[in-house]
């Protein structure tokens, strides 16, 4: 089953706007989540292929260390305009199932990847890991790859589990603690960092946040 992740990037300098901290934090902030989703999802024996749909240089930069797949997402009107992008690359080179992931979740490992996945029904399925406040989607598998159109940014979870159930049958909600937190604001940073989870990396950010 060839498996690839989908990552829309937004530029840097438009991204995280409800975090309390200079436009050079969010920056380095977004290179650092970003390095870390994709060195976890370069080592997952699930995922095939990393698709990163953005037209941020920095990102691009960081992609070619994990031999990510670009795309240049020139217009970047929306969550839901890049991941058509790479649906559509996606289906020409022959993926069976995708999982959309957003750049923000950088305790992510490698077995949340192998215990969300445990529950995937081929030939067509839908597996939706929510946020941690239940106001997003934080991932998305889809197979076939076109099994539906995405809905971000409008309370997507629900959106995602309701279109996926005109769809197929076998739509699951599973709870990862590490994918459900995301970064959008400053309590989340918090939250985040009182987490024993990779000291490594919330070292990084706390260097980031005192600087």
């Amino acid at each position: 089953m060839k498996i690839a992740a989908i990552i829309p990037v937004k530029t840097f300098s438009k991204a995280k706007t409800r975090l309390d901290l200079s436009p050079h934090q969010i920056e380095e902030l977004c290179k650092v989540m970003l390095e870390e989703i994709l060195h976890t999802i370069s080592i997952s024996p699930q995922i095939e292929k990393t698709i990163m749909v953005t037209k941020e240089e920095k990102a691009i930069e960081i992609g070619k260390k994990f031999n990510t797949t670009t795309i240049i997402d020139e217009k970047e009107e929306s969550v839901n305009g890049a991941v058509a992008l790479a649906d559509k690359y996606l289906l020409e080179n022959g993926f069976d199932a995708s999982i959309v992931f957003p750049q923000d979740i950088p305790y992510i490992k490698t077995q949340d990847i192998d215990f969300m996945l445990n529950y995937k029904m081929p030939p067509n399925f839908a597996i939706v890991v929510p946020s941690r406040r239940f106001d997003g989607t934080n991932a998305l598998v889809r197979m076939p790859v076109d099994l539906m159109e995405t809905h971000y940014d409008e309370d997507s979870y629900k959106i995602h589990m309701n279109t996926a159930k005109e769809h197929t049958r076998n739509v699951t909600m599973v709870f990862v603690k590490r994918i459900m937190w995301d970064v959008d604001n400053n309590e989340d940073l918090k939250f985040l960092l009182e987490q024993n989870e990779k000291p490594q990396i919330a070292e990084k950010i706390v260097k980031i946040i005192e600087s």
